[in-house]
Formats: C-alpha cells, sequence, structure tokens
C-alpha cells in the first residue's frame, strides 16, 4: 500500500499511497529550511572580542534559543572553542559547565563524576582546568549491542575522548580516569565528589522511573552542599501520553515537579523550574526524521550538519531539559 511504483513500474494509486508518497519530500524540505535558518542566524550573531564567566542564576530549564545568543554561553563555546551553533547538544554542554561554574567547581582540586561520557568534550575541558575528573560509561559490550560503540559515541571506542584541542595528553591523563559503570546501579565506592553531570543518558536506561532513581543516586557519590547536574530528553506537551519503558523515555513536566518535590522534602535544593520552551523561530523549528546517520553518504539532497534544538521522537516533540540539584548539608 506504501510503495512508490507497482511491479510494472507504475505509481502506485493506492490512496494511502498517494497521500503518503510525498511525506518523505516534504520531511526533507523542512529540515532543509529549518537548517539553512539554524546557519543564517549563527551567521548573524556577533562574534565578542572577548568573554568573562559570570552569574546567571541558571535555572533547572529545557533548551531555549535565546541561551544559544546570551553572553554565558558565549563565553563556554569559546570556552570549548567551537562557534555558538543552534543545536541542542551544544546548548547541554554549554548548560552544564554554566552550572559548574556557578557552583565554584571550575578550579584546580576539584573533583567531578560524569555518567555516559561517551565523546563529549568537558572531560577534557575539565582536566585543562586542574580538575580531577572520573568519566563514566557503559560496558563496551552493552554499547555494541545497543548500537552506540558503532555510531563513535562509547568512551571506550571514541577518538575524542582526549580531546587535543583543549588539553595537552599529559595533563589530560594526570586528571583524567576511566570507568565501566552501570547508571543503574552506581558502584559504591564512587563518592566524595564536589559534583557529578549527565548529559542525556538517564533517558536510556530502561523507563521514566529508572531514570529517575538514577537522578536520586547520583547524590550518593557527592559530598555534603555538592552539586548535580543532568540534561534529559523532556516532552514539552505537559498532559498525554509520553513514551516509557523503551531504550528512549520521554520526560514531562509531572515527572520533574514530581522529583523536585521529594528531593525538596528530603532537604536538598533544586535550581528554580522554568518550563519555557521559548517562542523564537529555532524555538518553532521542529526537526524530523531521517537524522543524518541514516542518509545515504551520497544523498542527493545535501542537508548539511543538524541544527535543531526540538526534534520529533516517536511522534512527540521533543527538547534537551538541564536540571540542577545541589545536595543536602
Amino acid at each position: 500500500m506504501l510503495v512508490l511504483v507497482t511491479k510494472d513500474a507504475k505509481p502506485n494509486l493506492n490512496q494511502l499511497a498517494v497521500a503518503a508518497k510525498n511525506i518523505r519530500i516534504l520531511e526533507l524540505n523542512v529540515k532543509a529550511f529549518g537548517y539553512e535558518m539554524a546557519r543564517r542566524l549563527s551567521e548573524a550573531l556577533p562574534i565578542p572580542d572577548d568573554t568573562a564567566p559570570r552569574i546567571v542564576a541558571l535555572a533547572s530549564k529545557p533548551c531555549v534559543q535565546a541561551d544559544l545568543e546570551s553572553d554565558w554561553a558565549a563565553h563556554w563555546a569559546r570556552e570549548l572553542r567551537c562557534p555558538v551553533l543552534y543545536h541542542r547538544k551544544l546548548w547541554e554542554y554549554l548548560y552544564v559547565l554554566q552550572a559548574i561554574y556557578e557552583h565554584g567547581h571550575i578550579r584546580p582540586g576539584v573533583r567531578g563524576l560524569g555518567f555516559g561520557c561517551g565523546a563529549e568534550p568537558l572531560p577534557s575541558y575539565l582536566a585543562s582546568k586542574a580538575v580531577a575528573v572520573t568519566a563514566t560509561d557503559q560496558s563496551l559490550e552493552i554499547a555494541k549491542a545497543t548500537g552506540w560503540a558503532s555510531s563513535n559515541q562509547h568512551l571506550g571506542t571514541a577518538a575524542g575522548a582526549h580531546q587535543p584541542h583543549l588539553v595537552p595528553q599529559r595533563v589530560f591523563e594526570q586528571f583524567v580516569s576511566f570507568r565501566t559503570v552501570d547508571m543503574n546501579a552506581i558502584p559504591g565506592d564512587l563518592v566524595g565528589y564536589d559534583f557529578c553531570w549527565s548529559i542525556c543518558a538517564l533517558e536510556h536506561l530502561g523507563s521514566i522511573e529508572k531514570g529517575l532513581a538514577f537522578i536520586e543516586a547520583s547524590l550518593a557519590t557527592l559530598r555534603p552542599r555538592g552539586l548535580a547536574v543532568h540534561t534529559l530528553e523532556f516532552n514539552i506537551e505537559a498532559d498525554g501520553p509520553t513514551i516509557d519503558n523503551w531504550p528512549t523515555v520521554l520526560f514531562q513536566r509531572k515527572h520533574i515537579e514530581r522529583l523536585t518535590e521529594k528531593l525538596t522534602r528530603e532537604g536538598h535544593e533544586v535550581a528554580a523550574l522554568s518550563f519555557d520552551c521559548g517562542a523564537a523561530p529555532m524555538d518553532r523549528f521542529v526537526d524530523l526524521p531521517p537524522w543524518s546517520h541514516d542518509l545515504p553518504v551520497d544523498h542527493a539532497y545535501p542537508l548539511g550538519e543538524p541544527r535543531h534544538l526540538k526534534l520529533a521522537i516517536d511522534g512527540f516533540i521533543a527538547t534537551s531539559f538541564g536540571l540542577i540539584i545541589r545536595k543536602r548539608a
């Protein structure tokens, strides 16, 4: 019913096929215009001659265009030696660094613990500031079984585990150590850290409840008044169904509010919650499949690198959400 042509190569005139045959082209058009808009907005951003970190009282919040156009984002992008791009993955890196900075943890002698680090640049950057980092990821066997290793996103296979443009190899080796960690069963000897973080990893733990349980369990790795910063996949629709009990789950406002209430009752501090998903052009653009890694290398419709803050996941509109928690004394 959905094939484009019949066995004798004539157009398939089945009504469902007629309705569906142009969906792929519509998806590519949406992506092309969205990515082009993002590129032009990036090119129009002023390039600061110099930047400096500053306190902005960062909230627990979703990724929005205004964040990437802020002074604090420009500073951390400059620190990571990358341009400001309208991409939620970059937002996650900048958000975590801003939160760590605001709590005084980017300085020599501090200890940080990263969960599901993969090829992210944070261990290299923190090592350049003489922060001792324990970078963790799932076992290589599980990564191979779930496809993370083949996509070069696993810590054990990623060439980018050390990023030489951020820190020399000898300094990286001095300050960064590696552990295999199941985020559903954090080893009891990982304790006494000043801060911990994870970047869009906890939605892959099997269920919403397991993701929430991980956030709580991560606090046990911290010293009193230590900091936890986690980003997660956020379904922007507060009401209605969401994805659960699946390789990628989507958290909703009610899950975050419920966790915040529980942590607050236990004496922890959660940064003020904001669920404003923005109204700027990139806030309204929702990217669609097919994703760049699923397209043929020689695809005749060059889209360029992905640029999005929101995307469709299993029919839901999702973005990244950052949660900042300070452990009780």
